[in-house]
């Protein structure tokens, strides 16, 4: 074996074994494997950078901006909110919720997609009064399933496609990846709503279990009533339903300053009254948006709900901070920083002072409403202390529609061939930011740039694991392995390597070393290097054992009291429909 073989080999040996342990971030463990092997000879200079601007990079970081555009405003809400029902039996709902998460996960990222659903799926199962880790694991495994459908869903297909044009001199186009990948979600969402989630243990899960307890609940706010969000003769009791639906509690009515006896629920809402309500961030924010009602002080941020940027922030009084015993009008906090205190949560009592003219006093978490930059500069001035992750996005559901065409424009014209795909989804990103969906910050906030960094740094090494013939040594042994039997059982042998890797590795770590062990298996036996490439695509996506292999995984973990070894159970038998549905599919699709 000559030396390069032997030292790109060590040193992918080196870097799955750090991945594996993962006490070292992943990032830094392909960059640092991407310098040694620049310094070793392996990766040349001009190479060693190159994979920052190879397409794929740039495709994975736009489309996790278009996620973001997507979901700040309100378009993967409206199509959740018009499918989903609480009241389905348990296959039904899972079923409903599978076929949406793994609908939505073909077009915007798959995290994004599961962390709009499980809110939704955990509110559901409380409603329904059943265990929510019967139905997380489907979902998240659903979201999985339907990221393989386009070439945009998952990062797996993405990769793929770059390294079929490096090696082939054309990429696989957007929907060449839905014949297989609708077989095997669709296979896939029918066994876990009918077969998969009885076979999860069933625990009691409760809220309190997996949330922060940093002194956040329910908060009492106020909410302006605009000509927009009231109809002729309608009463404080006609929002009950929506108030229901969200788990907001309607507290009554402020009319000129003064707050009205009681629950006012009879009161006809007139323009410029403020609603009284009670709720978490999140419901008060939907509940807002829903009912098309503002806030206190919205003409100081231009637009109002539909301005960009808004953001809900939780902060926590201190003794001896500015805002104690004083007032958000006494301290001007809408004059001299354009931040709206939207609402005050104190251990969970209620008051019937107006919310801007309560006196803070220590211990109460204060939900402030304004830009992200503007929320962090009232919160340093006031002295009160952010609570780490306790922001709200403010979506802006009038624009959902405008959203969704300018995202299906580029996608159709991308695929029609005017524009390439890259360029598509980078136009898709300035009609967002034009329009204020997506803050210019907010574009590199949504990208996971430790991704970015993994897979610029995995390219080169890639390029060199085959170059210095590491890949086809690997392809030698399993064409060796397989030898006399029929050609298609080399690909299952791929697969199950290329799966047991996705469960320990991340995916696009999986792509980018099985994808030239599959072109050097179809080499060696004279077949469709497409069918290879394929079968790649679908395995590295399949990280179904453990709670490392996905990150959509990882995510459920904690909300669905779930261990380590609850996901093979499902997982197991997932797989092998995987490979069972997945592999004649792409043999009819892809001939050999």
């Amino acid at each position: 074996m000559p030396d390069d073989q032997i030292l790109i080999l060590a040193i992918f040996a080196t870097v799955f074994g750090l991945l594996i342990w993962g006490r070292i971030r992943y990032d830094l463990v392909a960059f640092g494997a991407l310098i040694l092997a620049a310094a070793l000879g392996l990766v040349g200079e001009k190479e060693v950078f190159e994979g920052f601007g190879h397409p794929a990079v740039a495709i994975i970081a736009m489309v996790l901006v278009v996620s973001r555009g997507l979901s700040g405003a309100g378009a993967v809400e409206m199509i959740a909110g018009r499918l989903l029902h609480d009241q389905r039996p348990v296959p039904w709902h899972i079923g409903a919720m599978a076929a949406v998460g793994a609908a939505l996960s073909a077009v915007i990222n798959n995290v994004a997609a599961l962390a709009l659903l499980m809110p939704l799926d955990i509110e559901a199962a409380e409603k329904a009064k059943r265990t929510v880790g019967r139905t997380l694991m489907p979902l998240s495994f659903a979201t999985i399933l339907g990221g393989m459908i386009t070439l945009i869903g998952t990062p797996p297909n993405i990769v793929i496609s770059g390294f079929r044009q490096d090696a082939l001199g054309a990429p696989f186009a957007m929907f060449d990846f839905a014949p297989v990948g609708i077989a095997v979600a669709l296979a896939g969402i029918i066994f876990v709503a009918t077969v998969g989630w009885r076979l999860i243990p069933d625990r009691a899960v409760r809220r309190a279990d997996y949330e922060d307890q940093s002194g956040t609940g329910r908060y009492v706010a106020e909410l302006r009533v605009g000509e927009q969000s009231i109809r002729e003769g309608m009463t404080v009791r006609d929002l009950y339903p929506l108030a229901d639906e969200l788990d907001v509690n309607v507290l009554g009515l402020v009319r000129r300053g003064r707050r009205l006896p009681g629950l006012a629920a009879r009161e006809p809402v007139q323009a410029g009254d403020f609603l009284v309500v009670e709720g978490e961030p999140k419901a008060i924010e939907s509940f807002m948006g829903k009912a098309e009602l503002d806030f206190a002080g919205s003409e100081k941020h231009k637009g109002g709900v539909d301005e960009g940027s808004l953001t809900l922030t939780e902060v926590i009084v201190p003794d001896g901070a500015r805002v104690v015993g004083r007032t958000a009008r006494s301290l001007q906090l809408l004059y001299r920083h354009s931040v709206t205190l939207l609402g005050v949560s104190r251990s969970g009592k209620r008051f019937r002072d107006r919310v801007r003219l309560l006196k803070i006093k220590p211990g109460d978490v204060l939900l402030l409403l304004g830009t992200p930059e503007r929320n962090a500069a009232a919160a340093a001035w006031m002295g009160v202390l952010p609570l780490e992750g306790r922001e709200t996005s403010v979506i802006q559901r009038s624009k959902a529609w405008y959203a969704i065409g300018i995202f299906f424009g580029a996608i159709g014209l991308a695929v029609a061939g005017v524009i390439s795909l890259p360029v598509g989804l980078a136009a898709c990103v300035i009609g967002y930011v034009a329009m204020g969906v997506v803050g210019g910050r907010e574009v590199y906030e949504a990208v996971e740039w430790k991704v970015i960094v993994l897979l610029a740094s995995l390219v080169p090494l890639a390029q060199a694991f085959e170059e210095t013939g590491g890949a086809e040594l690997i392809a030698e042994q399993i064409v060796a392995v397989t030898g006399g039997y029929p050609a298609w059982t080399s690909i299952l042998v791929l697969m199950v390597v290329t799966m047991t890797l996705s469960d320990f590795l991340n995916n696009v770590a999986t792509t980018l070393i099985a994808a030239p062990i599959g072109l050097g298996i179809a080499q060696a036996t004279g077949s469709n290097p497409d069918a290879y490439l394929m079968a790649v695509a679908v395995a590295a996506s399949c990280a179904f054992l453990t709670p490392i292999g996905h990150k959509n995984n990882t995510i459920i973990l904690g909300p669905g009291g779930y261990r380590f070894g609850d996901y093979w159970r499902m997982g197991l038998p997932l797989e092998a429909l995987v490979i069972a549905v997945g592999l004649p599919t792409i043999l009819l699709v892809w001939p050999l």
